[in-house]
């Protein structure tokens, strides 16, 4: 077992020991949008989010479900020896799309005998029962674990304001609790080092998510792209990002707060090469993951380890102590 392994979660050696084997996302590029980029809650998107939004290392969306799973699919065989695989809807709203067409790109992607599992990424505000309903007798009737993916960024509903989600905390606490009364996993991501949140926000991020008693969460790091909002601002320097020592500590103090069971799918996060203003520090991403791991060891810490909040921490402390 590797450090890293006993200081947090870590997700590859949570699916290999589920599955029984090397498990790979296959990324799936859909043609959709976002409900903050057609006119039904706004036009201009995110503040962070350029046109390719999270599907830049995706293949093209012309492409059917079929045709980028069979070609994603040779890849990850070749080049890691895997053999069991989940369909990954990768790239902006997937649950954004009416009934009967998202019906069908999820039934193609189930078909797939080297499947366990479908994972899709969404907005809070685009979670819907009857969506919901559909995906959870998918997931009986091909054995599938399927996994939601929120898209929360920060608790902190101002800064939710500041980066134009559309959104605020309310959508996403109702989409979990409608997510897991069907017993369908939740994925959330976080941005930890969004101009407009500090250490407190950090902490509140890792609360909320444990009492919610979510499965995965994804952190990223903030990066800024071209001729987007926040690249602007960025531009005109409006606002300043912390030194990449202080995202270190802002990612071990989440850990430290989180939950042990929750599995943790990334540390940091990368951008566009071709269009980005800023991105991790100048230097890789796997840089940052080692310096976070790093200082872990250095601090002698581990996830959950300051999870100590739940279930009546007051209550426990005056009259319960002496029972435990």
């Amino acid at each position: 077992m590797s450090a890293s392994q006993t200081r947090y979660r870590v997700y590859s050696e949570f699916l290999k020991e589920k599955f029984g084997g090397k498990v790979y996302k296959l990324p799936i590029n859909l043609p959709g949008t976002c409900p903050n980029r057609d006119g039904i809650i706004s036009t201009g998107g995110c503040i962070f989010c350029d046109e390719e939004g999270a599907g830049f290392e995706c293949l093209p969306s012309s492409l059917s479900v079929e045709e980028q799973l069979a070609a994603n699919r040779e890849f990850f065989r070749k080049r890691y020896k895997a053999d069991k695989f989940i369909a990954y809807f990768q790239a902006f709203t997937n649950t954004y799309l009416p009934f009967e067409r998202f019906r069908e790109y999820i039934l193609a992607a189930a078909a797939g005998e080297d499947m366990v599992g479908i994972s899709i990424s969404t907005r809070p505000d685009c979670i819907n029962d009857r969506y919901l309903d559909f995906l959870a007798e998918v997931g009986r009737e091909k054995n599938l674990v399927m996994d939601i993916e929120l898209g929360l960024q920060t608790v902190n509903y101002h800064s939710l304001l500041r980066v134009n989600r559309g959104h605020t905390l309310a959508e996403f606490i109702d989409a979990v609790q409608r997510i897991k009364k069907r017993e369908l996993e939740i994925c959330v991501h976080l941005i930890l080092n969004l101009p407009w949140d500090d250490m407190l926000d950090v902490i509140e991020n890792a609360k909320i998510l444990s009492a919610l008693q979510v499965q995965y969460v994804k952190l990223h790091s903030l990066y800024v792209v071209r001729d987007t909002v926040l690249g602007e601002m960025y531009q005109r320097g409006e606002f300043t990002i912390i030194p990449m020592e202080e995202y270190v500590d802002r990612v071990v103090t989440f850990l430290e707060y989180l939950h042990p069971d929750i599995v943790i799918q990334r540390l940091v996060g990368r951008g566009p090469y071709d269009r980005v203003l800023f991105s991790n520090w100048g230097v890789s991403w796997w840089q940052v993951k080692q310096r976070i791991e790093a200082r872990l060891e250095e601090l002698n810490t581990c996830q959950g380890r300051l999870c100590d909040y739940l279930n009546g921490p007051a209550l426990r402390e005056r009259f319960l102590k002496s029972e435990v």
